[in-house]
């Protein structure tokens, strides 16, 4: 399954403000989604907003990132502006139809 354009802009911001490389990025963000439940593919941009507000900052301190809630800030401003197709919330049909397909 592909990663949404939504995670790929995350991850890509998330690698700019640490300085860690693409693959760093993307498995930090990776690993802060699934302890969510969630994945790079489906999840909404609210959910993304609350994985980085809540759990990526105890990620980034893991991995010895200074100041990681100014980090997740940053991420989130950045976010804020940014717009992606997938930006209309999911109805309930559109849940169990993503769940019937995984």
């Amino acid at each position: 399954m592909a990663d949404s354009p939504l995670f790929e802009f995350v991850a890509n911001a998330l690698e700019q403000e640490t300085g860690f490389t693409q693959l760093e990025a993307r498995g930090t963000l990776r690993l802060a989604l699934r302890e969510a439940g969630l994945n790079g593919a489906s999840a909404t941009r609210s959910q993304m907003i609350v994985v980085i507000e809540k759990i990526l900052p105890g990620e980034l301190r893991s991995r010895g990132i200074e100041a990681p809630e100014e980090k997740a800030q940053t991420l989130l401003r950045g976010l804020a502006g940014a717009r992606f197709e997938s930006d209309a919330e999911d109805t309930p049909a559109d849940m169990f139809r993503r769940i019937a397909e995984s």
